[in-house]
Parts: C-alpha cells; sequence; structure tokens
C-alpha cells in the first residue's frame, strides 16, 4: 500500500500543561534535546538553537545549516519582543545580465536545483547571534550543541513522516554530478521508518561552529567547501560573500486584533501578509460565520488573496528598496482592502493595492522557560533538502532560497547582488495589547502556507475557544497562486464538510478537496505554546494562576511532540 494512504488520522492528542518550561518541535528527540537546556539552566534561546541543530539532523530535507533562520524573542522581564533575521543574501557576482546571458529570465526561471538559487546561508549565523543577543549566558554554544553533536555521532531512528519526506526529496540528493549528496542518505537511498540514521561530517560541523564561532563556517574549511561545490555547479558565490555576511537585529511588525498584539518579522518575510489579513478580517464577525463553514472558508481565503498579493509585490529587502510597512498595516488602508471582497463570489485574480496613497519546506518551533521569556524560531532550506549540493565533509544541504527573487527588472524584489528575497519563514508571538504580557509563542511552517497557518491558528484559538492542541488539530485549507496564468487553487483538508466545499466551488473557487494522507504537509506544521488559558474565557476567569500555566500543543501532520515540566 502506498504510504500516502497509510497516513492515518485516527488518534487524538491532548494539550500539554505544564508551569517551568515548555518546548514544542516537528520532531521527539529535538523538542526533548530543547527541555534538556532548560533544565541546565539554559533559557529559550539557548533551548531554541538546541533544537535547531537536531532538527536540522533530524529533518535534513527540511532545515539545516545550509540554510536560513528568522526567530524572535520575547523578554520575560523587560515584555519587550525584539526580532534577528538571519538570512542570507545573494552573490555580489550574481546579477540579471549575467542570468540573461545563461538564458534565464522571468519568463524563463532558473530551475529549482541550480547552484545560483544558493544564497549565503544565514543559520550559522543567526544561531550564533541568538545565543550572544538573547541567551541565558549561563551555556556556552558547544554545551547548547552537544545533544545534535551526541545524536549525529551515535545515530539516530529516523521517524515515519520525516522517512517519508526524506524519500520524496531524495532524488536531488541522487542527481548525476552531485557527488557528496550520499551523505545524507543510507547506502544511496533514503533511510527507512526506524533505520539507524548517523552524520559524523555534521557533527564535526557542529564542532567546528562550537569551538571558531561565525568564523568556524564563514571562513576556512567549511566555506571552501560550499564556494567549491556550488562553482563546481555552475554558480558563483564566493569566500567574500560568505565572510561578508552578517545577521540584522530588526523591530518586529505588529497589529492589534480583539485585544491581542501580534508581532511577526519585518519584510523581506511575509509575516506582514498575516497582519494584513488580520486587519481585514477585524470588519468582519468571524465568530458568527461558524468554523470552517462555506462563508468562514471564503472570507478568510479572499483576505488572504489580498494580502499575498500586496505581499508579492511590496515585500523585499528594505536595505535595497523602500517598503511601505507602515502603510501596509493601516487600519484605513485594510478597511478598504476589506471592501473588495464580495461574499458571494471569490476574485480569482486580486491585484496589489497602492498603501500610499492619501486616505500594499521548513521547521517552526518554539520554546518557553520558567522566566517568562520565550522564542519563537522557524529554520528552513526552502524546497526539500534545498539545491540538494552538500559541500563536501560538511554533512548538509545547501537552501535554493534565491527560487524567490523576480527576475523582472521593474519589480521591488528583483534580483540584486548583495541582496536578500522575499522570504516565506515567519515566526510569530501574542502579547496583551494592554498589558504587554507573553500570550503565545507560535508558528506554522511550510512556505506560503505559514501566513495562512498564523491567521487560522490563531482564529481557532481566540474566536472558538479551542486549547493549542485541537486549534492545530483542526482541518485547515491553503490558497495557492499559480504564476503561470495567475489563478488561484484553494485546497481544503479531509475534516472539512463536502457541504462547504459545494458551496465554495458555487462562488467560484477552483477547489481541490479532500487532501488526505501524507499530502496534508500542504498545511504545514505548527507547534503553539500559550502563557495562560486566555482561549478559554470560563477558564482564565476561574483561576488565579492560570497565567503561570504553560499550555502546548504538537501538529499531528508531523512526528514530533510538546513536552513540559
Amino acid at each position: 500500500m502506498p504510504w500516502i494512504e497509510m497516513l492515518q488520522f485516527s488518534s487524538r492528542r491532548s494539550p500539554i500543561v505544564c508551569t517551568r518550561g515548555c518546548t514544542a518541535t516537528s520532531q521527539p528527540l529535538a523538542t526533548d534535546a530543547g527541555l534538556d537546556i532548560l533544565k541546565k539552566g539554559g533559557n529559550a534561546a539557548d533551548a531554541a538553537v538546541a533544537t535547531a541543530a537536531v532538527l536540522s539532523l533530524t529533518e535534513p530535507f527540511s532545515t539545516g545549516l545550509g540554510g536560513d533562520c528568522n526567530c524572535m524573542f520575547y523578554d520575560g522581564i523587560t515584555k519587550k519582543v525584539y526580532g534577528l533575521n538571519g538570512s542570507g543574501r545573494s552573490p555580489q557576482a550574481l546579477t540579471l545580465d549575467l542570468l540573461k546571458k545563461e538564458g534565464f529570465d522571468d519568463t524563463n526561471p532558473l530551475p529549482l536545483y541550480h547552484a545560483n538559487l544558493v544564497t549565503v546561508p544565514g543559520a550559522a549565523a543567526a544561531w550564533c547571534d541568538t545565543i550572544r543577543l538573547f541567551g541565558s549566558k549561563k551555556l556556552s554554544l558547544g554545551e547548547i550543541l552537544q545533544p545534535a553533536i551526541e545524536l549525529a555521532e551515535r545515530g539516530f531512528p529516523v521517524a515515519e513522516i520525516a522517512a517519508f519526506h526524506w524519500n520524496s526529496g531524495a532524488t536531488v540528493l541522487q542527481r548525476p554530478g552531485n557527488q557528496h549528496g550520499k551523505d545524507l542518505l543510507l547506502q544511496g537511498r533514503s533511510p527507512k521508518c526506524g533505520q539507524i540514521f548517523k552524520n559524523p561530517l555534521l557533527a564535526q560541523t557542529f564542532k567546528e561552529l562550537a569551538q571558531f564561532g561565525k568564523k568556524g563556517f564563514y571562513e576556512g574549511r567549511i566555506a571552501r567547501a560550499i564556494v567549491e561545490v556550488i562553482q563546481q555547479n555552475g554558480g558563483v558565490m564566493n569566500l567574500d560573500d560568505l565572510k561578508e555576511h552578517t545577521s540584522t537585529e530588526v523591530t518586529p511588525s505588529f497589529t492589534d486584533y480583539k485585544g491581542l498584539r501580534i508581532w511577526e518579522l519585518p519584510p523581506n518575510g511575509q509575516g506582514i501578509t498575516a497582519l494584513m489579513a488580520l486587519n481585514m478580517l477585524e470588519n468582519f464577525n468571524i465568530r458568527e460565520l461558524g468554523h470552517n463553514t462555506a462563508d468562514y472558508i471564503h472570507l478568510l481565503s479572499e483576505a488572504m488573496k489580498l494580502s499575498f498579493a500586496d505581499c508579492f509585490w511590496f515585500c523585499a529587502d528594505p536595505a535595497k528598496v523602500k517598503v511601505p510597512v507602515e502603510e501596509l498595516l493601516s487600519k484605513h488602508y485594510s478597511k478598504q482592502r476589506s471592501e473588495l471582497i464580495n461574499m458571494q463570489r471569490t476574485d480569482s485574480r486580486p491585484l496589489h493595492g497602492n498603501p500610499c496613497e492619501d486616505g500594499s519546506d521548513t521547521v517552526y518551533f518554539t520554546a518557553v522557560d520558567a522566566g517568562g521569556s520565550a522564542c519563537s524560531f522557524t529554520n528552513s532550506n526552502y524546497s526539500n533538502f534545498g539545491t540538494g549540493l552538500v559541500p563536501e565533509g560538511c554533512g548538509f544541504a545547501l537552501q535554493n532560497r534565491g527560487a524567490n527573487f523576480s527576475l523582472s527588472s521593474e519589480h521591488p524584489n528583483c534580483l540584486a547582488p548583495g541582496k536578500r528575497p522575499y522570504h516565506t519563514i515567519i515566526p510569530a508571538l501574542v502579547t496583551s495589547a494592554a498589558t504587554g504580557q507573553l500570550l503565545c509563542s507560535y508558528g506554522v511552517m511550510g512556505g506560503f502556507m505559514q501566513p495562512q497557518g498564523h491567521v487560522q491558528v490563531l482564529l481557532n484559538m481566540l474566536e472558538f475557544g479551542m486549547n493549542p492542541q485541537e486549534a492545530l488539530d483542526a482541518s485547515r485549507f491553503c490558497v495557492n497562486y499559480k504564476k503561470s496564468d495567475g489563478t488561484w487553487k484553494l485546497s481544503l483538508e479531509e475534516g472539512i464538510p463536502q457541504s462547504a466545499t459545494q458551496e465554495l466551488i458555487a462562488r467560484g473557487h477552483n477547489v481541490h478537496w479532500p487532501v488526505s494522507g501524507h499530502d496534508r504537509s500542504l498545511f504545514g506544521r505548527g507547534q503553539v505554546i500559550t502563557r495562560g488559558a486566555w482561549w478559554d474565557l470560563q477558564l482564565a476567569l476561574t483561576a488565579e494562576d492560570d497565567q503561570e500555566v504553560l499550555w502546548a500543543g504538537s501538529d499531528p501532520r508531523a512526528d514530533g511532540c510538546a513536552i513540559g515540566f
């Protein structure tokens, strides 16, 4: 029987409840590693980096040191929210003219495995900077990476869903000429569920990062191996591109929705897509529509399409172009955009607005510590194994994040030397708009599903009173844009009623239903940790010590779990 039919969703999970600390990831070994760091006196940031390292070992098809990461940190003492943009930039020698000479342009983009889609891997620097800026200072980077080092040397049994995705992406590692792709395979094949996989090369990479810090990655042996494999495969990245890389401290963007303040990282990330959608949805009575009814899905999908239309145009590297974030997030502009929504008929080709006119494969994980601090963290290769190019002796694959550049010279997000592309990975935090108290650290990985998942999971809790696990369990929808003809497809997960599906088709939606089995990966894999049961009005009002309790959930679409103590 094909694996696509074998994956069943027939069990249930209770939310995790605890008081002293909690981690939630898509892989139990990673969750456990993060919790161990908390128990050793580390804080949420320390635990997040430990988790990132283990996930890069256990889910190399989704994440790793060859990719990028972004994080937000909530300081439990000051109640301030901080952001770190850990995304990499394009090589200085990579230009539109160069690609044009090679036959590539907006109508004929680079194939997903091309070496010139490798942007500088930002994860290693961001891990170091996360510890430096937000860590407890009680544990060294070496101590934080040690769980991943031990697992990489000793080996670990591959989990069920991880084995499926590993197998799905194995072809890019097996491509002719990909000399070191075999380093992420077992005897030339992807490991099966329960098979032990070791990665001593990655363990050595971790050790060099721990001993030498960022220089251990962006200069020396590892840097030379990265540049060599890229240039051997037709890319132009050089050692200076790596040596000059830096993470960027950023001020997170936010919007207020019914007493909650939702935080996202600003562009070049797509977090503003979720914030713009929430601003539009504020003009409707969401609860009255009912959960996952035709009206509800229609409204949310139309709001998401309008938000994406703006983000696809305006979201770019703010160091290179002006991005009108304040105007895009204004309530006045969102009210205008919301008035474009026709509840009886879908808009198949929504256009971006003009907000400046007077009155437009990944892992997510989170940790919350006993001091009330939280770290919301996303780490990614972009598509499965990225380009699939593996630097010699390093144990990781290089991302293909450059696929998110436009190759049109008129577009704000057009490719340029030393530029960050439109970026999909977006961690999120929620605080009280009135007090600044942490309410939630959460995220949903999965390309362009991420802002859609943020909106749906949040509304599941706030509007429909679901606990974190129920909010992740609930069936989701996903709108996908097809660039070739400018149309949208609406995918609906198994569990959404057929009657709602039929109504959505009648309103003009191009519907794919039901999406089941391993195809559910389309809807992302989320993690949620809340502080207090603010989503349950009765419980929140009757329990005086409610804010001391952490509630957590982990997505059933992945192998992972939440653990607390």
